[in-house]
């Protein structure tokens, strides 16, 4: 009995000491997390220009003019933002496919008018030159080319386009021209069952969901098992409800723009993760509408690396924004 009794306490000594042990080793994690968040973490999001960026070309003898903001009042009904970084050779099909629906719309609607804004992400070749081609055809109230000099990556340049914007409704779209451009008329219309203005918060997306079982046949198994677990990391980690994050066809109302473009922190392929996560937040309302859409080459996108950074940054978006690192600041829609 004595036996027994001292081995009694010697394994509940260890069950104790291991607990305490594990509780140990999980505050030092812990501790370490913050302190490495702490030093990696640029709180505030970068909405810092040049002041070449602060402009744009007229197209007429260099004249220059300053941008408006998204806090003006609207003057345009529809804004596009097209993010382009180095893509002097798929732009013009997508601009010409733009403006063949816009123009129609806006000789069909005699109230509704528009711009596009093409953001040069810091390109190496002749992107600014090629869309200011488009600024000479149809002059610079509905197009203009906001020039970076230096590249900042997709959710960098779009978010500075939106804050650029004068439209009512504001859309992004991939300067590819990967989506069909006619398809906005139903992402609209999605839109305005929940926003009847733009005075009301809203997104609509863009999904390729529907076109997920034929994407899964012609993949290989490294990118399908990639994709799967993206799509588990967003579901988990940040937004639930939206099964296509990543198609680069999104509209916002004017009010939803500004709310979340002054609030997103990440410049790079993730960003409209944290787009819609931050409008969960807010409560902003969100539908998802299937598009049209066909793979185009030139993809700056490395399959591999770019799925394992998209990985990382949705893990840093959560633990950022769970510490307190990142915060939403905008008030609630009411």
């Amino acid at each position: 009995p004595v036996a027994m009794a001292a081995a009694d306490i010697l394994f509940s000594f260890s069950l104790q000491t291991l607990l305490q042990v594990f509780l140990l080793l999980l505050v030092l994690l812990i501790l370490g997390l913050y302190v490495f968040l702490a030093l990696t973490t640029i709180r505030k999001p970068n909405l810092h220009r040049f002041d070449g960026e602060k402009y744009f070309y007229t197209g007429k003898n260099d004249k220059r003019e300053l941008f408006p903001s998204i806090d003006d009042p609207a003057s345009v009904s529809f804004s596009l933002v097209i993010p382009s970084y180095n893509e002097e050779t798929r732009l013009p099909s997508m601009l010409d496919e733009a403006f063949e629906y816009l123009e129609r719309k806006e000789k069909e609607n005699r109230d509704f008018s528009y711009e596009v804004i093409v953001v040069d992400d810091g390109s190496k070749d002749k992107t600014s030159e090629v869309a200011m081609e488009y600024t000479k055809k149809y002059g610079p109230n509905k197009v203009r080319v906001l020039t970076f000099e230096k590249n900042r990556g997709k959710g960098g340049a779009v978010r500075m386009g939106v804050l650029s914007a004068r439209g009512k409704h504001i859309l992004f779209a991939d300067a590819d021209g990967a989506t069909k451009f006619a398809d906005l008329a139903k992402v609209e219309s999605k839109l305005k069952t929940i926003a009847p203005d733009e005075n009301t918060p809203a997104v609509s997306v863009g999904s390729r969901a529907h076109l997920q079982d034929d994407a899964v046949a012609d993949r290989t198994f490294l990118r399908n098992f990639l994709m799967h677990g993206f799509h588990f990391l967003v579901w988990f980690l940040c937004v639930r409800g939206v099964q296509d994050t990543q198609c680069g066809f999104k509209l916002f109302t004017r009010s939803a723009a500004r709310l979340l473009f002054r609030t997103v922190h990440i410049d790079r392929w993730a960003f409209d993760v944290e787009l819609l996560y931050i409008a969960r937040c807010l409560h902003i309302p969100i539908v998802e509408v299937a598009v049209n859409w066909q793979e185009i080459e030139g993809s700056k996108m490395v399959p591999f690396w770019s799925w394992l950074q998209m990985g990382r940054d949705l893990l840093l978006i959560r633990l950022r924004y769970l510490f307190g690192f990142w915060r939403i600041k905008a008030e609630k829609p009411n």
